[in-house]
């Protein structure tokens, strides 16, 4: 008889969401999606018209699986991770940094987690600490299928702007690692010099690894906002990679196109897991990404620019509604807002009942984290429908009590 052997699991709260908004339209309700975090339309025109001149190459490199490498579009990893920094990446030896090209970013984060070599040590272990409440599920995900895993969630206190204390993390020591993702989804935080610089020193010292998954630098709206990589290269002993994805910046979520940065044997470690599970990003791709983020820089500000506005036309509109934002958002395409205790004459216990009484009342889908409730302002033209939001929210007249 055929049996899984997996045991089985409930959908997460993206799921739980899109399953929510599935039932909405199918009973006729009109949607208006401020959920996934995927820009809607076509990819930036150079960018295609620059891949459609790669794919028609003859050129075997192009076509051929890129592996660890990139001999489609040389020296890929580096020129792109140079469009996201301020340091001349020249300025430094293969001793010092290394890179690795990357089919995107989600695919990697297993791939870090196993770099710390548990599973191949029997009875070793090793705390992976993620910033995932509220935040990006998936790095805490990953971690529950290897072994030797425990996966540790930082402590992101929101009347600090939901950043941690480094000193607050009592036991981490050698062979652990800690995951950040700045640009933070869902609040939109950055990461800032001083802080940043205080967390390196604190690694450094205690031969703890720190990742950074930068996918959102690209969209930062303060001068403020730093790299790992422009930081982590004063730090000689420090074990570091960051990891920068061409997916939020012009259409490119469908490309998996994206470039890691690192100590070289952090790096190392990665390159060989992954030499063994993948054959590489698709060349083609590549090439239309680097053309845009080398030769018309202006087109992805030109997107930039449309997230910045659409951010403050929405946490305006809802603030005067009675929306209470988590923190103002300094990057990105994603509004944080605590979830109301009360709507529509109702009693409301966390974020998920939120939007769920917001689907069925307004046809308004968001996507809950604990006690927030998250919007994203890419997918749809918020401008366009402003007015259907706000009347939604006018009608639902929440209230935090």
């Amino acid at each position: 008889m055929r049996e899984r052997l997996l045991s089985s699991a409930p959908p997460n709260v993206f799921q739980r969401s899109k399953s929510k908004r599935a039932e909405a339209m199918a009973a006729g309700k009109k949607i208006i999606n401020l959920t996934v975090g995927q820009p809607a339309g076509p990819a930036i025109l150079e960018a295609r018209m620059a891949a459609a001149a790669a794919v028609m190459s003859d050129s075997e490199a192009m076509h051929e699986y890129q592996d660890n490498g990139s001999p489609g579009v040389p020296d890929f990893a580096r020129r792109f991770v140079q469009c996201h920094v301020v340091r001349d990446l020249k300025d430094y030896a293969a001793d010092v940094i290394s890179y690795l090209p990357i089919p995107g970013i989600k695919p990697m984060l297993q791939v870090l987690v196993e770099s710390l070599g548990t599973w191949e040590r029997p009875g070793s272990l090793s705390r992976v600490y993620t910033m995932t409440n509220p935040g990006y599920p998936t790095p805490a995900y990953v971690c529950g299928a290897i072994k030797g895993i425990q996966q540790v969630e930082l402590p992101l206190d929101p009347k600090k702007g939901f950043l941690f204390s480094p000193e607050s993390l009592i036991g981490i020591t050698e062979g652990d690692m800690i995951c950040l993702n700045f640009p933070e989804n869902p609040t939109g935080i950055i990461a800032k010099r001083d802080w940043l610089t205080n967390l390196c020193r604190f690694c450094s010292d205690r031969g703890v690894r720190l990742v950074n998954d930068g996918a959102y630098h690209i969209l930062s709206n303060s001068p403020e906002s730093v790299t790992l990589t422009d930081v982590a290269l004063e730090f000689r002993d420090l074990n570091w990679i960051e990891a920068f994805s061409a997916s939020k910046a012009g259409n490119f979520t469908g490309w998996r196109v994206g470039a890691m940065a690192g100590s070289p044997e952090f790096i190392a470690d990665v390159t060989q897991i992954k030499g063994n599970l993948d054959s590489g990003f698709v060349a083609f791709a590549a090439a239309g990404v680097l053309d845009v983020f080398e030769k018309h820089r202006d087109r992805i500000e030109e997107v930039h620019q449309v997230y910045a506005e659409r951010l403050d036309l929405v946490a305006s509109v809802l603030k005067r509604r009675g929306m209470r934002l988590a923190v103002k958002p300094e990057a990105g395409f994603f509004l944080l807002f605590d979830a109301p205790t009360k709507a529509f004459g109702q009693d409301i216990a966390n974020g998920e009942e939120f939007n769920n009484i917001m689907t069925d009342n307004t046809g308004l889908c968001g996507i809950p984290f604990d006690k927030w409730i998250r919007y994203a302002i890419c997918a749809t033209d918020v401008g366009a429908q402003i007015e259907e939001i706000e009347a939604g929210f006018a009608a639902a007249k929440v209230s935090y009590e």
